[in-house]
């Protein structure tokens, strides 16, 4: 019943939105009288603000062409080098990088977002390194027939890509994938696996959330898990190829994350108004740019959300040692190769402070010159991985740690 009713506001809202974005366009037009009017302008900037924000989205691309070495375009080639159900392995390798470079697979969140919204990760990262990434599918175009898929499947996945590139390949995990990642590490420094990564860089990631809780920690623990199985989980209808699978809608998330900073999304939204009546449409594009990837969602599955709910939020299982995959025990103590640096934002108020350095302690068996700690001042959640902080601050010091513990 849920899913339907979005369905049918989501209808609605579409006419809504090509009707707002034709009415925009006709009020600045030249041979419409009003347009040169005062008011011309400012109602079809409006629209345009609503055109933008109730316009139905479908998965985003990377559109990585080239980047700038030295001032000269390299060209990007982005290919699919693993397909799995549920998730691709997409590689991204500039031309002009050497053969030798170092490989760097960066994990995308399993969290109502598509891995897209690591562009601006993927395109610093693509200098240096042969990047591939995790590309999670909508959970809503899986066939039931391809089964479940949960948390022992996610590490399954990343063993399997890792295994896939080989070894002495580096993994940055970038928030909620920081646990699953850190779990395949410690099965793999146990198994004495060949492709155990050679470092492993994790950015505000839920590791304890009992250090400096957040409001998503908090919304978590407030209510038991039969609570979420009730009134959160929906059921895709049958018009999508998942039809009939359990799911946790990516518009509910979407949902989550917009209330809890509503009065800065219409902050920006004035923003973007403002920027559209005064001319100034590059601020405008910018502001649109981001929020076309902010309310691009996917729906997770909800055997996934559930167990990640419970597991990483409710029970803290990994950093109490009480975690398991495939009903054996994870130990991370077990990591004795793998190279750790955390990177935690001063401002980050989805992962708190030190919630993701509680990775280097728990590490027990890991020499103390295999891990490294970095916290970016100033820096939001989002700052960690896209915008000039990211950039200029943070990727540096990745680089120099992949460096240092280059196999």
């Amino acid at each position: 019943m849920l899913y339907h009713a979005y369905e049918l506001q989501r209808a609605w809202l579409n006419g809504a939105s090509s009707l707002a974005a034709i009415s925009s366009q006709w009020l600045t037009n030249p041979a419409n009288p009003i347009s040169y009017t005062g008011m011309g302008p400012m109602a079809s900037s409006a629209l345009e603000v609503f055109a933008h924000a109730t316009i139905n989205r479908g998965k985003p691309e990377f559109d990585i062409d080239a980047v700038k070495i030295d001032g000269v375009p390299d060209p990007i080639s982005e290919t699919v080098v693993l397909a799995k159900p549920f998730g691709d392995l997409k590689r991204l390798r500039r031309d002009g990088l050497a053969e030798n470079a170092p490989k760097l697979l960066i994990v995308a969140p399993m969290s109502g977002h598509f891995a897209t919204l690591l562009r601006g990760t993927v395109e610093r990262m693509v200098e240096p390194y042969e990047v591939y990434i995790t590309d999670w599918h909508d959970a809503r175009g899986v066939p039931t027939s391809a089964g479940e898929f949960d948390l022992d499947d996610y590490i399954d996945y990343l063993i399997e890509f890792l295994d896939h590139i080989g070894p002495g390949t580096h993994v940055m995990a970038v928030c909620q994938p920081s646990v699953p990642a850190l779990a395949a590490t410690a099965i793999m420094n146990r198994d004495k696996h060949d492709a155990a990564p050679a470092t492993l860089t994790m950015m505000g990631g839920p590791i304890d959330t009992r250090e400096s809780p957040t409001t998503v920690n908090d919304m978590a623990m407030k209510r038991p898990i039969s609570w979420f199985r009730q009134n959160v989980i929906a059921t895709v209808p049958m018009t999508y190829e998942g039809g009939g699978r359990k799911v946790y809608p990516g518009f509910l998330q979407l949902a989550s994350f917009m209330s809890m900073n509503l009065g800065a999304h219409i902050q920006s939204h004035w923003e973007m108004f403002k920027h559209l009546t005064s001319g100034d449409d590059e601020s405008a594009q910018a502001a649109k740019d981001f929020y076309e990837e902010y309310r691009s969602v996917c729906d997770m599955t909800a055997e996934f959300y559930l167990q990640t709910v419970e597991e990483v939020f409710q029970k803290h299982s990994l950093p109490s040692g009480t975690f398991t995959h495939r009903g054996e025990p994870v130990d991370l103590g077990d990591i004795d190769q793998t190279a750790i640096l955390c990177v935690e934002g001063e401002r980050d108020d989805i992962s708190g402070i030190g919630q993701t350095k509680a990775a280097l302690k728990l590490a027990k068996g890991l020499p103390e010159k295999k891990k490294r700690y970095y916290l970016a001042e100033g820096a939001g959640h989002y700052g960690i991985f896209n915008g000039s902080k990211w950039r200029e601050k943070i990727a540096p010091v990745v680089e120099e740690f992949v460096a240092a513990h280059g196999v």
